[in-house]
């Protein structure tokens, strides 16, 4: 089971109508609930993230066939369109909260759409789904000093243990953006366990901080999602979200080292 590779599909908002600036990264009510019979059909199991991380750290068991089910950023589709149908299949997922864009106190602003409240949060954790964090105002980690980072790592981590009584076992990476750095103050905010994106098949020698995800969203096919979850053609499939995300990386390294050399010169 070690060297199995394992489909982790990364969801944003679940709706009829999504904002503009969530539009692209949706999906539709009815899509997802296709998707999930794709699943059930072809006999997948379901794990959350803090299971998959732990049978490859231990050498635990997993199903036959796992998939990871997770969403970013917190949209309240997840609770009212996306648990019911996981609730039909008697699916788990992992939601990665975005805590300062949550409806209620600790809201800062900026959400891009209509967010989970923490009633709807609990919810879900009371149905089974794992809560991740996914930092407080999302940022993009890599460009941020190590105070400013530890404060987005922390605050998120302490807002998710008070209102569910358990503290997030896994992390997401805003943007899926992350270096040797932010991957460092993650493991040491608690976190066991982190995913990127890269849309690749999730292995276990990436490691625990750098776990890939597969992206699904308005262009996915039903036909596509049922050849990437099965594992055939993802390399084909992803090439030019590929490509984009090596060339995006350099641009940042890049950004970075210049603002550390404006900051250091005399």
């Amino acid at each position: 089971m070690s060297s199995q590779a394992v489909p982790i599909l990364m969801y944003h908002a679940v709706a009829h109508a999504p904002a503009p600036a969530t539009r692209d990264l949706s999906v539709a009510p009815d899509t997802f609930a296709e998707q999930m019979e794709v699943l059930a059909a072809g006999g997948f199991t379901p794990v959350t993230t803090a299971r998959l991380a732990a049978a490859w750290r231990e050498g635990g068991p997993l199903p036959a066939r796992p998939v990871l089910i997770t969403f970013d950023d917190g949209y309240e589709g997840v609770h009212g369109h996306a648990l019911p149908e996981l609730a039909r299949h008697g699916f788990t997922a992992t939601v990665f909260v975005t805590t300062g864009w949550l409806r209620g106190p600790y809201d800062t602003g900026g959400a891009l759409d209509t967010m989970l409240d923490w009633q709807q949060v609990k919810a879900l954790a009371h149905a089974g789904i794992e809560i991740g964090g996914h930092s407080h105002t999302h940022p993009q980690l890599d460009q941020l000093g190590e105070d400013a980072l530890w404060f987005e790592l922390r605050r998120s981590r302490e807002i998710i243990t008070d209102e569910t009584g358990t503290a997030p076992a896994s992390f997401a990476y805003p943007y899926g953006y992350s270096d040797a750095g932010v991957r460092r103050l993650v493991r040491d905010a608690g976190y066991g366990q982190a995913l990127a994106v890269g849309n690749h098949l999730a292995r276990r020698s990436q490691g625990p901080y750098a776990i890939r995800r597969l992206t699904v969203d308005r262009t996915t096919g039903i036909e596509e999602f049922a050849r990437s979850v099965a594992g055939h053609g993802v390399a084909r499939t992803f090439a030019k979200d590929r490509a984009l995300t090596k060339g995006y990386a350099l641009v940042r390294r890049t950004r970075k080292l210049r603002r550390k050399a404006g900051l250091t010169r005399v």
